[in-house]
């Protein structure tokens, strides 16, 4: 599968407006969190094109990664792919390429209780860092 990676711009703010909404939906419904105007604002809000590459699969943009510096920690953020091309190892070849750049310091990221996106991330190296009632936060590498 060709899968690479575009650098995003502000444009592509309204379709990942809805792919995040899209993603995020089934556990956000499970964990009793589901909120139409929020999930979409969130990512509004968060939204930094100069920190999130599009993910482009088969010449399509497909999803998104966003890698947000944080002092010596490297988070990684908004990391949809719609559920029509999950399943295929482009998680994992996306989450290989940001893990293989350079970076002095861990990289951390967290996700929802309960998500399949966990394993991803568990099998990439990711360790638990603590969790509660909605999300678990991970950690790959040395602590800050």
């Amino acid at each position: 599968m060709d899968v690479t990676l575009r650098p995003a711009v502000r444009a592509d703010i309204e379709w990942l407006v809805d792919l995040r909404a899209d993603v995020l939906r089934v556990d956000l419904e499970r964990l009793g969190r589901f909120d139409e105007h929020r999930v979409r604002e969130r990512m509004r809000a968060g939204f930094r094109p100069e920190w999130t590459r599009i993910i482009v699969v088969a010449g399509t943009d497909a999803g998104c990664i966003t890698t947000r510096p944080d002092g010596a920690t490297r988070w990684i953020e908004h990391f949809y792919l719609p559920v029509s091309v999950q399943g295929r190892g482009i998680g994992s070849t996306v989450l290989r390429s940001v893990i293989s750049q350079p970076h002095d310091g861990p990289t951390r990221l967290n996700v929802l209780q309960g998500s399949a996106a966990r394993r991803l991330y568990e099998r990439h190296g990711f360790t638990l860092d603590s969790e509660d009632d909605v999300d678990v936060w991970l950690t790959l590498g040395a602590e800050a």
